[in-house]
Order: structure tokens, then sequence, then C-alpha cells
């Protein structure tokens, strides 16, 4: 007896994985920790390396876990996670990319972060002159404290985040805005 082509493209085939739902938010958690070897599984295959791919899931649990209220019961919770892995892994390509520009930027002219750009944009670093540390002071103590630890003190996001009991995000958010205040009182 000899199989046709479709019977054996059936036996090749893998089965559909069934549809994962979750109907409320601990049956969430219960499938979001079933969903973690695939979620490492596609994260290895977008990062093509174990530890960017390691902290893209730990992001990916992290977001779904805060957001469960967004998530829809009874809809496919698998999908729901993956589109937000992929979420995380287009925000870190992105701010990647911003990263290296600006790298690129100052291994050309170490001084960029200096010099007003031509668009007068008020992402800049300042140096730290008499003015510019009354006007530092003159911030709201939230934004000066990201400011002074990032920017003066040099540590990384994740360092000052620690160092004030902060979310990540939020120290990144403080930080943009309190560059914004400070351009701008510096432009005034």
């Amino acid at each position: 007896m000899s199989l046709t082509s479709h019977q054996v493209d059936r036996s090749i085939r893998p089965s559909p994985r069934p549809v994962l739902a979750a109907k409320d938010v601990p049956s969430l958690r219960a499938g979001l920790v079933t969903l973690v070897p695939e979620l490492r599984g596609r994260a290895l295959r977008l990062a093509a390396n174990a530890a960017l791919a390691d902290d893209m899931v730990q992001d990916t649990i992290e977001r779904a876990l805060r957001f469960a209220n967004q998530y829809e019961p009874g809809t496919n919770l698998r999908a729901w996670v993956f589109q937000i892995l992929f979420s995380v892994f287009i925000t870190r390509y992105r701010r990647q990319r911003r990263e290296r520009n600006a790298l690129r930027v100052l291994s050309t002219d170490p001084c960029a972060w200096t010099i007003p750009p031509a668009n007068g944009s008020p992402e800049r670093e300042v140096r730290l002159t008499l003015s510019t540390k009354e006007k530092l002071d003159a911030l709201p103590d939230g934004f000066r404290s990201v400011i002074v630890l990032v920017d003066l003190e040099e540590r990384s996001y994740r360092e000052a985040a620690v160092e004030l009991g902060l979310p990540l995000g939020t120290v990144m958010s403080r930080l943009h805005r309190g560059r914004k205040l400070l351009a701008a009182q510096l432009a005034a």
C-alpha cells in the first residue's frame, strides 16, 4: 500500500497548537507560565541572542501582567502575548538604532551633545555652569534627581531607577521631561 502525497504531508506536518484562552487573572497568569518556553523560542528567533531573548521574555511577561486588564477574557492568549513580545522587540530595536546613531555622531564630534542642534531641539546635554546649576536647582526634585544621576553622575537608567526606587520607564520619562524643562529654562 502506498501513501498519497496528501497523506504524506499530513503525517509530516505538526499538529496545530490548541488555542490558549484565559477566563480571569489567575488563569491568565497560569497561561503565561505555560507560554514562557514558546516566548523564549520566538524571542531567540527575533533577537538571535540568548541574553537579549531572556530580557525580552521578562519584559513581555511584565507588560502582560501590568496590562492584564486589557486582555479580553476568552480570546487567544498566545496571540495577545506574542503581540506584546513583538512590540517589545520593535521598541528595543528602535532604541538600539537611536543609540547607534547617537554614538556615531559622538564619535565624529565629541562635543555634539554640548552644542545646540540646528533645529533648536531641547534634547541635549549642557555643560554645568553656575547659571545652569541655578536652573537645575530650580527644577522639581523628581526631575532634578534623575538628571543628576543619569547626566551628571553618568549612571545607567537601571542604576538610577534602583537608587530612586522608581520603575525604569518612570526614570526615562522624568529624564526626558526634565531635560526639556532645563533646556527651556536655559533658552529663556
